[in-house]
C-alpha cells in the first residue's frame, strides 16, 4: 500500500499560508503530485477496507471551495477530504477521512440524517435507549472518540416526545457522529492505513445498530 508522502502535508501547509489563486497557479505541479498521491494511498485503503466492509462509494472532494455564500473567500481548502458510503439501504453510516497538517481526523456517523430517518431514530431512543447507551459507553467506543457523540442538538424536546423522557439527551439530537484526531507523524507512518481501516470499526456496531433501526419500523418489522 502507498503511503501518505510528506510533500503531500507541506503543500497543504504552504497552501494554507498562501491561499490565492497566483500562489496556487503557481504550484499547481506540487498540487498535481499532492493529489496524486493521496488517490494512491486511497487505493490502497479502499482495497483492505473492502475487505471489512461493504463500501458503495468512495469520494475524494475537491480542493477548490465553493465561497458563493461563505464570508471567508479564500478559493481553496487547506485539507484534503474523503467520504466513504456503505451500501444502502441495506447498510447505513458514513466514514470520513480529513488530512491536513496539524488537523488530521477519522469521522464518521450520521451527520443531519432526513426527517424521516431521523424521526425514526427518536422513536427507537424514546422506545429503549440502552442498546445505544451501551455501545457508546464500550471501553474501545470511549477510547477512540473521547469527545464522545459530536452534531448539533435542539435545546428542547422535538415535538410529539416528552422533554422529561430519560433519553432526551439522544432524542434532542439532529446528528450523530463522532471523531478521531492524528498527529502528522501518526499520517507519515506506514501503518497509518491500518490505523484509519482499525478506527473506522469501532463504528461497526453503532452502524449495525443504525441499520437494524432504519430498516425496520417502530413495531421492529422489516421494512427493506
Amino acid at each position: 500500500m502507498s503511503n501518505i508522502d510528506k510533500k503531500t502535508l507541506y503543500f497543504l501547509e504552504d497552501l494554507s499560508k498562501n491561499n490565492n489563486r497566483p500562489w496556487f497557479q503557481e504550484n499547481k505541479p506540487r498540487y498535481e503530485l499532492a493529489h496524486s498521491n493521496m488517490k494512491e494511498f486511497l487505493k490502497g485503503l479502499l482495497d483492505e477496507f473492502q475487505k471489512v466492509d461493504h463500501i458503495e462509494k468512495m469520494k475524494l472532494f475537491r480542493i477548490y471551495r465553493d465561497v458563493r455564500f461563505s464570508k471567508d473567500k479564500t478559493p481553496y481548502k487547506n485539507s484534503f477530504g474523503v467520504g466513504f458510503h456503505r451500501e444502502k439501504p441495506q447498510l447505513r453510516g458514513g466514514y470520513y477521512l480529513h488530512i491536513e497538517p496539524g488537523g488530521t481526523f477519522v469521522g464518521g456517523g450520521f451527520w443531519q440524517p432526513n426527517k424521516e430517518d431521523l424521526q425514526r431514530i427518536r422513536e427507537e431512543f424514546a422506545f429503549d435507549d440502552q442498546p445505544f447507551r451501551k455501545i457508546i459507553s464500550d471501553p474501545g467506543f470511549e477510547k477512540a472518540f473521547p469527545k464522545g457523540i459530536e452534531g448539533d442538538a435542539l435545546k428542547t424536546a422535538p415535538k410529539g416526545f416528552d422533554r422529561e423522557h430519560p433519553a432526551i439527551d439522544l432524542i434532542r439530537r439532529k446528528s450523530f457522529v463522532a471523531s478521531k484526531s492524528f498527529t502528522d507523524e501518526e499520517v507519515l507512518s506506514k501503518d497509518f492505513a491500518e490505523k484509519v481501516i482499525d478506527t473506522f470499526m469501532v463504528f461497526r456496531p453503532w452502524f449495525d445498530y443504525f441499520s437494524d433501526v432504519l430498516t425496520t419500523n417502530a413495531n421492529g418489522e422489516k421494512i427493506v
